[in-house]
């Protein structure tokens, strides 16, 4: 996904992948912080805080951990710091691109980075103790918010993605929008955040469900 997107001039993180079977012996010149997890596993299992490294010798050393640890290939990439955004997108010929939700941190000091381990997923005490939580986005800058919801809309179509699905994004502080992920599947029980996009833009949950199917 993220070498088609960067052959259509969308911005993703810079990469490298070092495969189960093949793995890579050093990355050489890469930029730090970087951010290591499993190439092919979902839900963010795999990843923790130990995931975000600061030069080769952690890099190297968490590469072999999950290659030995969970057995499967490993992505390196390019840690972007900003917020971190979810759109929500449904349709086929015809696309609605609903209104971005915002993963939250409020319990986390200033400056530390921010991303979303399994624990913060999955794992409703960790979860309260740091304030984590997904809601509407705060507003963004001037032209930031048309910039995703265009971006967003450009990344469905050119991964010929169908239905339904949502985009995870990354914004800069200087409003640069970073693709992280193409999710062709993602949660849609009453309470997640596909559901609370729609319903934000105007469409219920019944109304929503009865959609998808539709589209389908």
């Amino acid at each position: 996904a993220k070498k088609i997107l960067s052959f259509h001039k969308i911005r993703v993180p810079k990469f490298q992948i070092s495969m189960l079977k093949n793995p890579v012996k050093r990355l050489g010149i890469f930029p730090y912080p970087a951010f290591v997890k499993p190439l092919g596993l979902e839900s963010s299992e795999g990843i923790t805080q130990m995931s975000l490294v600061n030069n080769e010798k952690e890099a190297m050393e968490r590469i072999r951990y999950i290659h030995q640890k969970l057995e499967t290939d490993v992505i390196i990439e390019e840690y972007i710091e900003g917020r971190e955004i979810y759109v929500s997108v449904m349709g086929n010929d015809r696309i609605n691109v609903f209104p971005p939700r915002e993963l939250f941190f409020n319990q986390v000091p200033e400056g530390e980075p921010k991303f979303a381990t399994f624990k913060a997923k999955w794992d409703d005490i960790y979860r309260k103790k740091w304030g984590i939580h997904t809601g509407p986005a705060k507003a963004f800058p001037e032209g930031v918010e048309e910039k995703i919801l265009s971006t967003c809309k450009k990344i469905y179509q050119i991964l010929q993605m169908s239905g339904y699905g949502r985009i995870d994004l990354r914004v800069t502080p200087s409003g640069e929008v970073v693709f992280i992920e193409a999710n062709p599947n993602p949660a849609i029980a009453r309470n997640d955040d596909f559901p609370l996009s729609a319903q934000k833009a105007g469409l219920e949950y019944k109304a929503l469900i009865s959609k998808i199917v539709g589209l389908a």
